[in-house]
C-alpha cells in the first residue's frame, strides 16, 4: 500500500463515525421538520382580510373607496392585530407576494434564530429595478445593500461590516460628530424668535444637521449645511434632502398600490426616479471630490481621523465599493437619524421631569458647557440612552421590519410557503401590554438596567423592540446612527430646556414614523 492510498484509508476510518452521525442528525432534524410541518395548520387557514375576485386586497389602498392608508398605516396595522390575532395574512396584492403580518415576539425570535446564511428582506421592487435595470451602467454587480439579496448582498455586506459594525470603530468619531452637534446648537440658538421658538421647518434643521454628520464620518467632508446660505432652496444639501424625503414618501404608494408604474411611467414613478438621480449624482459629486483628495495626498494609510471611504478602500482597492457603500448612508441614513432625533426631542419637551434627569446626569458627566463630549464620557450617560430607547420603542422611526421566506416555514402554528413576505409588527408589539407594563407611558427608567449593562432584573421580551432590526441584514449604520443621536440630544439639552406649548403632536407615516406638525420648540438657555 502507497502512503497516499494508506492517508485515505486512515482518514476514512477516523473520520467516516463522525460523517455518519453528522448524516444522521441531518435526517432526524429534516424528520423533525417534516413532522412539524405535516401537524402545522395549512397557509389558507392563516387569518385575515378576504380579498376579491381580480382586485384581491389592493382596492383597500386605494383613494376614497379603500380602507387602508399608507399615511396611518400605524392605524391598519392595530386593528388588524386588534381583528385577526397574532398573525394576519394579507393575501391578493396585485403585483407582490402575500404579506404576513406577525405580532408574537416568539415567533418573531424563531424567524431570526433560524435565519440562513443570505436572508432575504421583502424586497423593494422600484428601487431593485432603479439599480438594477434603470441605473444598472452606474451600480453594475456592485449595488450595496439596500434592495439587494443574495450573493451579491452577502459579498458586498462582507466587505464592509468589520467597518461599520465595530463599535470602537464608531468611538473613532466622536471628535467630528460632536463639532457637528455643536454646530447645529449654534444653528437652533440663532434660529429661534423673540418668543425663542424655533421655526416651523425646524424638521429640515434636523436633516441638515444629518446629512453634515453622514458627510464628515463617511467622507471626512464638510459639506456646510448648517450655514446661513444653505437656506436657499437651490443649495445642493438641500436638494439631496428634498430628494431623499420625496424617496421615501413615494415608495408606499409604489410598492402597496396597485405597480402601474411596472406598464408605464407614472407621475409618481417620474418623482422617484428623478430623486434617486439626484440622491446619486450629488453623492457622487461628493463621493468623487473626497476620493480625488485621497489621491492627491497619495496615499490612504489610515489613522484615527480616517473616513469610512478610507477605511473601506484600505480594504479593498476597488473604489467602487467604497462609492456605493457612501452613496447608501446618505439614501437611508438621513431622515432615518434626523427623524428620530426630532420625536426624542419632542418626547422630551412633552414630559420635563425626564428631561429635568437627564440634564442633571448630563451635568454630572459634563460639568461645564466647554466639557468636550468624549466616548468614554458618554459611555456613562445611561440616562440619555434610555430615553432614546423608550422613544424608540414607543415610535420607532421605521414601524416594521421583516424576512422573505427563502424555503417552507412553520410559523404560529401555519405551514408558510416559500416567498411569502414576513412583516414584523414592531410598532404594535412594543406598545403592547403583553410585553411592556404601561406601553403607553414614556418611562425610559425601564430601560435603565440595560443601558447601564446590567442585566440583573431585565424583565421584557429581547424581540419586542427592534428600532434597528436584528440579525444579518441589521441596519449597517446602527453604530454610527447611536453616537450621533446620542452626541446632538445630550448637546441640546445640555444647551436648553426644550419646551412646546402647541396642540398635542400626532404621528404619521411622513414618511418616516413623525410627529405630524411643526417642531416649534421653545428653547431657553440653561443657566
Amino acid at each position: 500500500m502507497g502512503v497516499r492510498s494508506g492517508f485515505i484509508c486512515w482518514h476514512r476510518a477516523l473520520f467516516a463515525p463522525r460523517l455518519h452521525l453528522v448524516r444522521c442528525f441531518e435526517s432526524s432534524v429534516a424528520s423533525i421538520q417534516d413532522e412539524v410541518w405535516e401537524r402545522a395548520r395549512p397557509y389558507s387557514a392563516v387569518p385575515g382580510p378576504k380579498p376579491l375576485p381580480i382586485v384581491g386586497n389592493t382596492w383597500r389602498f386605494l383613494p376614497f373607496i379603500g380602507n387602508f392608508s399608507i399615511e396611518e398605516i400605524d392605524r391598519v396595522s392595530r386593528d388588524l392585530h386588534r381583528q385577526y390575532g397574532r398573525i394576519v395574512k394579507l393575501a391578493g396584492l396585485m403585483g407582490r407576494p402575500d404579506m404576513l403580518f406577525l405580532y408574537d415576539a416568539d415567533e418573531i425570535e424563531r424567524v431570526f434564530r433560524n435565519e440562513e446564511l443570505m436572508p432575504h428582506r421583502p424586497s423593494m421592487p422600484s428601487l431593485d429595478y432603479y439599480k438594477h435595470v434603470h441605473r444598472k451602467d452606474f451600480f453594475g454587480d456592485n449595488a450595496g445593500v439596500i434592495a439587494v439579496h443574495g450573493e451579491k448582498w452577502y459579498k458586498f455586506r462582507t466587505r464592509v461590516q468589520q467597518i461599520m459594525l465595530q463599535p470602537r470603530t464608531a468611538k473613532l468619531y466622536v471628535e467630528p460628530i460632536e463639532e457637528t452637534a455643536m454646530a447645529f446648537v449654534k444653528r437652533a440658538q440663532n434660529l429661534r424668535n423673540s418668543k425663542l421658538e424655533v421655526p416651523d421647518d425646524f424638521l429640515n434643521e434636523i436633516h441638515k444637521w444629518s446629512l453634515e454628520s453622514i458627510a464628515r464620518v463617511a467622507l471626512d467632508m464638510r459639506l456646510g449645511c448648517m450655514d446661513e446660505q444653505v437656506t436657499n432652496s437651490t443649495s445642493e444639501a438641500q436638494q439631496l434632502i428634498d430628494a431623499v424625503i420625496t424617496f421615501f414618501s413615494n415608495v408606499g404608494a409604489l410598492e402597496l398600490k396597485f405597480p402601474f408604474w411596472r406598464l408605464f411611467s407614472t407621475p409618481t414613478w417620474k418623482k422617484y426616479i428623478n430623486a434617486l438621480d439626484t440622491i446619486t449624482n450629488i453623492s457622487m459629486k461628493h463621493i468623487s471630490t473626497a476620493l480625488q483628495h485621497l489621491h492627491s495626498s497619495g496615499s490612504v494609510q489610515m489613522d484615527n481621523k480616517s473616513s469610512v471611504l478610507q477605511r473601506v478602500l484600505a480594504l479593498d482597492p476597488d473604489p467602487r465599493t467604497a462609492c456605493i457603500l457612501a452613496l447608501d448612508m446618505f439614501l437611508v441614513g438621513i431622515d432615518t437619524t434626523s427623524t428620530a432625533v426630532a420625536s426624542i426631542l419632542y418626547q422630551l419637551s412633552q414630559h420635563p421631569e425626564k428631561q429635568e434627569i437627564l440634564y442633571d446626569e448630563i451635568r454630572t458627566i459634563l460639568p461645564s458647557h466647554d466639557s468636550s463630549l468624549t466616548a468614554e464620557r458618554l459611555e456613562k450617560l445611561n440616562y440619555l440612552k434610555a430615553c432614546i430607547k423608550e422613544t424608540l420603542r414607543m415610535y420607532p422611526v421605521v414601524i416594521g421590519n421583516g424576512r422573505c421566506m427563502t424555503r417552507d416555514t412553520v410559523i404560529a402554528g401555519y405551514q408558510i410557503p416559500k416567498g411569502t413576505q414576513v412583516v414584523f409588527q414592531h410598532y404594535v408589539i412594543s406598545n403592547s401590554d403583553q410585553y411592556f407594563p404601561q406601553p403607553d407611558q414614556f418611562i425610559p427608567e425601564r430601560w435603565f438596567k440595560i443601558c447601564s449593562k446590567s442585566k440583573q432584573g431585565q424583565n421584557y421580551h429581547p424581540f419586542a423592540s427592534l428600532p434597528f432590526g436584528y440579525g444579518r441584514r441589521m441596519c449597517l449604520g446602527r453604530r454610527f446612527a447611536d453616537l450621533e443621536i446620542q452626541m446632538v440630544i445630550a448637546k441640546m439639552i445640555q444647551k436648553f430646556r426644550i419646551e412646546y406649548h402647541y396642540e398635542k403632536l400626532q404621528y404619521r407615516i411622513h414618511p418616516m414614523y413623525t410627529p405630524d406638525g411643526p417642531l416649534r420648540f421653545r428653547l431657553i438657555e440653561r443657566e
